[in-house]
């Protein structure tokens, strides 16, 4: 699938994007416009995405809305109000939002990164989940896509805090997917391998990126998903590791 065979298939639709300014939340945004989708943007800076998408900021039909912090669940609660007076409703939500951290054996490390890990992996999530899901349910109608990661199924020496926050992501997401599967919802994760981005290859110079996946392939699988295709997928936690 490419970004051009998904053109058209979100025509009309809300879509939230959070975690916009960031690499994969760019190619998700740039997926989402070649398939005709109405853009929600939210981010923590106040000013970052209105210099990252300067026509968004322009068009009356999206809103780039600075200053949210997605780990105050009233924040969230209100910045979604907004958006369903603003542009109607939400189609769909899609949440790129993460952080990792890497570090020494469990007894070693401080339990801080666990607490951190949490916030930015799971409760942002949650708290997205929980400001869009009523209206989804009121029209009968809604999707939701998260992003997890491959270490969410293993976790690798070090990566304790990251990789159970990541598979929580993957519990919340199924959880949501059978509480609103007979009201229309669909809730599905999708998991990465290592993104091929500059900050990627900076931080490993000597690996070989060739077999890294890239944020475009990641976000048509996010825009599938998203679309009408998907209508009978929900609850799955699909790899997404491949070259592309």
């Amino acid at each position: 699938m490419t970004t051009s065979a998904a053109a058209g298939s979100l025509a009309g639709q809300v879509v939230l994007v959070t975690g916009s300014a960031g690499h994969l939340g760019r190619a998700v945004v740039a997926a989402v416009r070649a398939a005709g989708g109405r853009l929600v943007l939210a981010d923590r800076a106040p000013d970052r995405l209105a210099r990252l998408f300067p026509d968004l900021a322009e068009d009356g039909d999206h809103w780039l809305a600075g200053g949210i912090d997605l780990a105050d669940a009233d924040a969230v609660a209100a910045f979604a109000a907004a958006a369903e007076a603003r542009l109607g409703r939400i189609d769909v939500a899609v949440h790129t939002v993460g952080g990792f951290t890497c570090g020494p054996r469990l007894e070693d490390g401080p339990l801080a990164d666990w607490s951190a890990m949490w916030s930015v992996n799971l409760e942002t999530a949650l708290h997205v989940c929980r400001a869009v899901l009523p209206g989804m349910r009121r029209r009968g109608h809604g999707r939701i896509v998260t992003v997890a990661a491959g270490a969410g199924l293993a976790a690798a020496a070090g990566f304790g805090p990251y990789a159970a926050a990541k598979a929580a992501l993957m519990r919340l997401t199924e959880a949501v997917a059978n509480e609103g599967k007979a009201d229309g919802l669909t809730a599905n994760c999708v998991l990465p391998g290592i993104i091929d981005t500059p900050p990627n290859r900076a931080a490993m110079p000597k690996a070989d990126p060739s077999g890294w996946v890239t944020p475009a392939a990641i976000a048509d699988v996010i825009v599938f998903l998203a679309g009408p295709g998907s209508r009978a997928v929900t609850g799955a936690n699909i790899p997404v590791m491949g070259r592309g």
